[in-house]
């Protein structure tokens, strides 16, 4: 048979975001070699990527911004390109066949900038005052590397950064080794679990790092050090009330960056969550956010999900952490948080559906408390024992893996013993929400 490019081989097939990432393959393996120039915006890299074709390809394309490109090659040979837009097409000098493991290595240079965009204003890779951050979520992954930019194409990384020597680099994923030459360290960071491309993250700027225990640190501009150390001085304890009510951490490491910028939301990521000067005052102020942030480990990291339209599943339960973490820590109890968020505004009259919400409203209000209602909700239907062995069961059952709204959907019913299609169709399917 003739090999073929992928039908729909530029396009994912995600029912929102369509035009980000590829058909025809599944990525394995990152291998990035970066280096950053923080006073001259430049970024220049070489990217190995292992994957495997899901049929016959004479030709592919990868997710990467206008960089230049300076060689493209395929398992070892050459290869044909064009670049046009945010995507690569690769036209290898030998077909690959179906099932067959294959290499792509590619060298590119440039200045990083944020992608913009309508609704979530610029993501990607993004420069400070004194650095640089990337928040990548949903579609910022190819400003900095080529990948397929698609949440359900996981893959494991090994991620070196090369900076001049006063810089630190915080990546996602275990160090593994720092070494200094002419000025510059290089940084290399391996990330062993399999891992969403907008989850993948590398913070650069002038940081210290503070120990809170042997999971959690903090990675911060050193005049922030004393009251980051009250702000996050909590997260051993939020982290036990987590696993108790999700079940173990799944990560090896988790580290809090606190930019010397202000930012406007904390950033998710792998292992990571990433906060502005703005939300650390020495009083807590912003300990929801701390515990949402955390709470993503479980639900969008560990647990990702396989198309856009299923984020929900993400925010919805990361809000809902915040109430349980409000009650535990002798603040409101869910049950006032709840009652007080379904009388608000956004969560009156019709609007975005949380099941499926539309691209323009993926991260709107009624989505993230939204969600957090339709679990306690839950929570009042089944009882509180059974409700959070639901919850631990989901997290362990598709720990590291890409879940969808139908799974949850199915197995929240197994463990209530019953169907529960009219609940959860008046909760996430109707445009109106039930009393």
């Amino acid at each position: 048979m003739t090999a073929q490019p992928a039908p729909g081989a530029d396009v994912s097939g995600d029912s929102y975001l369509p035009s980000h990432g590829n058909g025809g393959y599944r990525v394995r393996r990152y291998d990035l070699d970066l280096e950053y120039r923080p006073m001259a915006n430049r970024l220049s890299g070489t990217a190995r990527i292992t994957a495997v074709a899901t049929q016959a390809l004479s030709a592919f394309t990868l997710d990467l911004a206008p960089y230049k490109i300076n060689r493209v090659q395929v398992s070892g040979g050459n290869a044909r390109y064009t670049h046009r837009g945010n995507k690569l097409r690769i036209k290898p000098a030998r077909s690959i066949a179906d099932g067959a493991e294959f290499t792509v290595e590619i060298r590119y240079a440039g200045n990083p900038e944020p992608l913009s965009s309508r609704e979530w204003g610029d993501v990607g890779w993004d420069e400070l005052t004194d650095g640089a951050l990337v928040a990548s979520q949903p579609i910022g992954a190819p400003t900095w590397f080529p990948c397929n930019d698609h949440p359900s194409d996981k893959a494991a990384y090994r991620l070196a950064v090369k900076v001049p020597a006063p810089y630190t680099v915080v990546a996602t994923g275990r160090l593994v080794d720092s070494r200094r030459s002419a000025g510059a360290t290089t940084w290399v960071f391996e990330r062993d679990e399999p891992s969403a491309t907008y989850l993948m993250s590398v913070q650069i700027g002038q940081y210290v790092d503070v120990e809170l225990d042997d999971v959690a640190r903090i990675a911060v501009p050193a005049r922030l050090r004393d009251d980051a150390l009250v702000d996050f001085g909590r997260q051993p304890r939020i982290r036990a009330a987590l696993e108790e009510w999700f079940g173990p951490y799944p990560f090896d490491e988790y580290v809090v960056v606190v930019t010397d910028d202000e930012l406007d939301d904390p950033i998710e990521a792998q292992g990571m969550a990433v906060f502005g000067a703005g939300h650390v005052d020495g009083a807590r102020t912003h300990e929801r956010l701390v515990v949402h942030e955390f709470a993503h480990q479980w639900f969008g990291n560990s647990l990702t999900v396989a198309d856009w339209r299923h984020i929900w599943l993400n925010e919805g339960f990361a809000t809902y952490a915040e109430w349980l973490w409000s009650e535990a820590s002798g603040g409101e109890s869910a049950d006032a948080l709840a009652r007080h968020w379904r009388a608000q505004p956004a969560q009156q009259g019709s609007g975005p559906r949380i099941g499926d919400p539309g691209v323009a409203d993926m991260f709107a209000e009624r989505v993230y408390k939204g969600g957090a209602l339709t679990l306690h909700a839950l929570r009042g239907e089944l009882g509180d024992e059974t409700f959070f062995a639901l919850l631990r069961d989901w997290t362990s059952t598709h720990r590291h893996a890409t879940v969808t709204t139908e799974a949850f959907t199915s197995l929240a019913a197994h463990h209530a013993g019953r169907s529960l299609e009219e609940f959860f169709a008046a909760w996430l399917e109707s445009d109106v929400l039930p009393d």
